[in-house]
């Protein structure tokens, strides 16, 4: 890598680091945030990164450093949605390749600034501990009971709506059945995340099953919602089925951000399974219906 190629990297990388920056600068003055420790931390990165884009800076051959106003403003959207440590753990997604982007520049950097270089990676890799000590909401640690609950509201209860398409003639008769099979299943899954967190987990096993419950009946609700909408059964399941894909969707976004899974992985084999169980119960509706002669 020549000279030409660092000042070429040294203006990406300050305006990365100028975005980043901007954004905690924004999240710690945000009346939004109540705690104040979280507003220190955020406060103190903000300060890092700073300093980083003036290191940065030094070697750029550019000085017009622009940033989107747009995006700064949609990870403080994300942050009033879906919480601090989802948008600070958004931001710094990529922080294992910018340390090994920076690493690889390392041989350009003359001797006089190898110091502050260093300082630099080592700012970067602490990031993640950082993290996981000080942004660490309430509600972060019941996530998988949260996911438990949507993911398997997703396949049963598109599952059972599937089923009963293909035993009733209506669709209203097909939504009630999701939302009381919804009901039922979400006062069942609550029970066994209660058992599930007083088996050693660290928080409390009755929030865990609020959090499964809860989230079971509201997705099966939302599934249910199309059937009562519409008296074409095609349009109630697909209605339906694209809007579990949706929810499948934001789960896995989430939780690739929050735990650093994989998006399309976790997408992937989610709506497989929903759209394999919503076929094989719609068929086995279907054959119930025509081989006992049942017509609702």
């Amino acid at each position: 890598m020549s000279l030409e190629d660092l000042g070429k990297a040294a203006f990406e990388s300050a305006e990365d680091e100028y975005f980043d920056f901007a954004v905690y600068k924004k999240l710690s003055e945000s009346r939004f945030e109540k705690s104040s420790s979280f507003k220190k931390t955020l406060d103190r990165l903000a300060g890092m990164e700073y300093k980083h884009y003036e290191f940065w800076m030094k070697y750029s051959p550019r000085k017009d450093v622009k940033i989107s106003s747009f995006k700064v403003n949609l990870i403080v959207f994300l942050r009033l949605l879906l919480g601090v440590t989802f948008a600070v753990r958004y931001l710094e997604r990529t922080e294992a390749r910018v340390i090994k982007k920076y690493k690889g520049l390392a041989h350009l950097i003359p001797s006089k600034d190898k110091g502050p270089f260093e300082e630099m990676i080592a700012d970067e890799q602490e990031h993640e501990k950082e993290f996981s000590e000080q942004f660490n909401e309430p509600h972060i640690k019941y996530i998988s009971f949260i996911v438990l609950g949507l993911a398997d509201a997703l396949v049963e209860i598109a599952g059972i709506h599937a089923g009963s398409l293909g035993i009733y003639n209506s669709t209203e008769l097909a939504g009630l059945a999701g939302i009381v099979a919804g009901a039922a299943a979400s006062i069942a899954m609550a029970s066994a995340a209660y058992a599930q967190a007083k088996a050693g987990f660290k928080g409390s096993a009755t929030v865990s099953a609020v959090y499964t419950g809860i989230s079971y009946f509201v997705t099966a609700v939302i599934l249910a919602t199309p059937y009562f909408l519409t008296k074409i059964m095609l349009n109630a399941l697909l209605t339906s089925l694209t809007l579990a894909v949706i929810v499948i969707a934001f789960i896995s976004f989430y939780g690739s951000v929050i735990g650093g899974t994989v998006f399309r992985k976790d997408f992937i084999e989610v709506t497989g399974i929903m759209l394999g169980a919503t076929v094989a119960l719609y068929l086995l509706g279907f054959a119930i219906r025509h081989l006992t002669g049942i017509a609702i």
